[in-house]
């Protein structure tokens, strides 16, 4: 009875091990929805209120005291639940830990946006295991829409599993992109957006990089692009993207990278023909991230 009760103990430990990992990882999701809706809730708050506003060198690049408001209780409430974890936080700097996991936040991706009280921005948090992403999150609360990835679960939306769109020309397609802080200095995406416009149904500018990421994931847009972006404002929405089945790499059509810069983004079926197009307008400089 006694060999026989170790044997079965002994077949029984990986299967704990196993159901503890799975716990383990529904909690990282369950604490992400949470921060990303506490944070959403001080964004609608605030929203029409005066803010303080700083600027970060350029005139067009400002956070204002939302954006920390956000963070700090994004941070707060993952470290209560996981005090040994890292971040990589747009406002607040990185930190690293001997665990192996790193939470990379944009408490507020759309900041511009939200200081005009323009209803397009999002709270954004990834969980990164070892450099490599592992749990999206991206909430809109004016919207009240909640973008929810884990690798190899599938891409959610309020909980409804969601995919890429079907259009197969560029000339159909409805596209998304953006422009960094400095383009009146270095005109970088003017070229490229020029080609797109004359190519493409249309494109849109909407000033949020993990909103066009999901809603390239589910469809409203067939493609997005854009260069100079940090790995806070990729690193959800380009999970979000591959777990829909849609296509993410470099503007190159090289591997993609939240430490690159850049991102080319669609539904796979139009991705060659955008990837040509960014490569005939060779009119960009990548801008990489230290990678951990």
């Amino acid at each position: 009875m006694g060999l026989r009760t170790a044997v079965i103990r002994r077949w029984l430990r990986p299967l704990s091990c196993l159901k503890k990992r799975i716990r383990m990882k529904k909690l990282f999701l369950d604490v992400a929805i949470e921060a990303a809706k506490a944070s959403g809730r001080i964004q609608k708050k605030y929203l029409c209120k005066n803010h303080h506003i700083v600027y970060k060198g350029e005139p067009t690049n400002l956070v204002t005291d939302v954006d920390h408001r956000c963070e700090k209780r994004i941070i707060s409430l993952i470290r209560e639940h996981f005090p040994g974890h890292g971040f990589l936080a747009e406002e607040g700097g990185e930190s690293h830990t001997a665990s192996g996991y790193r939470w990379i936040i944009d408490p507020l991706d759309g900041t511009t946006n939200y200081a005009h009280r323009y209803p397009f921005f999002a709270t954004s948090i990834a969980l990164e295991s070892d450099g490599e992403i592992i749990l999206g999150v991206v909430f809109d609360p004016i919207r009240d829409e909640l973008f929810t990835a884990r690798k190899g679960k599938g891409a959610y939306l309020n909980g409804r599993k969601i995919f890429p769109s079907k259009t197969a020309g560029l000339e159909g397609s409805f596209l998304s992109t953006g422009f960094p802080y400095d383009v009146k200095k270095t005109g970088q995406n003017i070229q490229p957006f020029n080609q797109f416009v004359l190519q493409a149904q249309a494109v849109r500018r909407d000033g949020s990089a993990s909103l066009d990421l999901c809603y390239t994931a589910m469809g409203r847009f067939d493609g997005f692009w854009e260069f100079s972006l940090a790995p806070w404002d990729m690193a959800a929405g380009s999970l979000i993207l591959k777990e829909a089945g849609a296509k993410v790499t470099l503007t190159s059509g090289k591997a993609f990278s939240i430490y690159k810069g850049d991102v080319l983004a669609s539904n796979g079926r139009i991705h060659s023909d955008m990837a040509r197009v960014l490569k005939r307008s060779q009119s960009y400089q990548r801008v990489n991230f230290h990678s951990p």
